[in-house]
């Protein structure tokens, strides 16, 4: 799949509108806990810069609901900006109201505005055309470099791509840089090519696995999904979370990958805890014998063993969703050991985004992987082989 390509505008002494992905976590004094986000889009930004354009940035952070709330204005991420631009960053009181009007109208060559937090707009979450109309009309040129919302239809994302034509849109360097990855990922691995899909739900990633299945050589199960497939074998799962609903699609996932070849990789032990809080008691059971009002919230030594084991020889990892609770530390040693072997393999490694990013990140291991994609579900739908909303305008059509 190409993509219009920034590099191909002519930007020059233009007006040019990036939808960012600025919706960073914060600590609770109101302070950037994490500003990955907001680095990964200064190559993009700076390129702009340095071709004499005028700077509009736009993002949203939280969920306002389409109404003001303080909690979650961007004065924080206009600070940080601020400091690692080393220029000034202009922070507009609104959306697209006077305080935005009045500064874009008077917004010269090489300065940075951005606007208030999108979601503040009832209109951006639901596509508003008349939303997506007045954004449009801030700027020349429509640049998307928000792979962390190219998933969702909204205004700033999917509708506002219609009031460019193929000169005057196109895709952020960060943009272009996640689907070419995953278009590579998905159509030429080096093998043997493995996944690790964890998280707690099957339903979550049920799309994603029917999806890798044919492309993968090895899967590894983890994280809470993992006992819907261990009930459908007939193991007693106890308390542990389970979709009952989707055990006959767990059996069809099984079946498939007998039928392709695929390896397919359960826990042979899990770590139980009578409930779920960091004070619980816990032990390690094999995974046919959780007892009964226990459950299961990270995989055992033995599995982290085995699943070492399945990884030594593959030349590409996707991983995507933690092999356990991973937020109560006394739960995250399955998924910070499996991190680490993978960190410390030659293989090519890839993290899907959301909590395996924030995983990998917490244990210091981000600089270690190949590519952390900054989109957890964005990731996963192109995973499931989905065209992104936010990208299908970006295209290049065939002639």
């Amino acid at each position: 799949m190409e993509i219009l390509n920034i590099k191909n505008l002519d930007l020059t002494n233009k007006k040019v509108f990036i939808r960012c992905d600025f919706n960073v976590p914060m600590d609770e004094f109101g302070n950037i806990s994490d500003d990955r986000r907001i680095r990964s889009a200064l190559s993009t930004i700076n390129y702009c810069l340095d071709q004499d354009c005028a700077v509009i940035l736009a993002s949203h952070l939280g969920r306002p609901k389409g109404e003001v709330n303080e909690k979650y204005t961007l004065l924080p991420v206009a600070r940080r900006l601020h400091q690692l631009l080393k220029r000034d960053v202009v922070l507009c009181s609104d959306v697209v109201g006077e305080d935005a009007l009045k500064k874009i109208s008077k917004l010269k060559a090489t300065e940075v505005l951005l606007l208030e937090n999108l979601r503040y707009e009832e209109g951006e979450t639901v596509n508003d055309s008349v939303l997506a109309k007045k954004l449009a009309d801030m700027a020349d040129v429509y640049i998307n470099d928000a792979f962390g919302v190219s998933h969702r239809a909204h205004a700033s994302v999917a509708g506002i791509t219609q009031y460019f034509c193929d000169k005057t849109k196109a895709a952020g360097f960060l943009l272009q840089r996640e689907i070419q990855f995953f278009s590579k990922l998905m159509t030429s691995p080096t093998r043997p090519f493995a996944a690790i899909v964890g998280g707690s739900k099957v339903s979550g990633k049920l799309e994603a696995l029917t999806n890798l299945l044919p492309r993968v050589d090895k899967v590894f199960i983890g994280g809470g999904m993992a006992f819907t497939f261990l009930k459908q074998m007939g193991y007693n799962i106890g308390a542990s979370l389970v979709e009952d609903d989707l055990l006959e699609d767990a059996q069809k996932v099984m079946d498939e990958a007998k039928r392709l070849g695929v390896k397919f990789y359960l826990p042979v032990d899990v770590i139980v805890a009578d409930k779920f809080s960091e004070d619980s008691v816990s032990k390690i059971v094999t995974a046919q014998e959780i007892p009964n009002n226990w459950m299961g919230l990270d995989i055992g030594p033995a599995t982290v063993r085995l699943y070492r084991e399945g990884l030594n020889d593959v030349q590409t990892v996707l991983w995507n969703g933690p092999m356990g609770v991973y937020e109560m530390d006394k739960f995250a040693r399955g998924s910070s050991k499996i991190a680490h072997f993978v960190a410390d393999s030659y293989a090519t490694t890839v993290v899907g985004g959301g909590d395996t990013a924030d995983l990998v990140q917490r244990i210091g291991l981000d600089e270690e992987m190949s590519f952390i994609s900054t989109g957890g579900g964005a990731s996963l739908e192109l995973l499931e082989g989905k065209i992104l909303p936010g990208v299908a305008s970006l295209i290049v059509k065939e002639v």
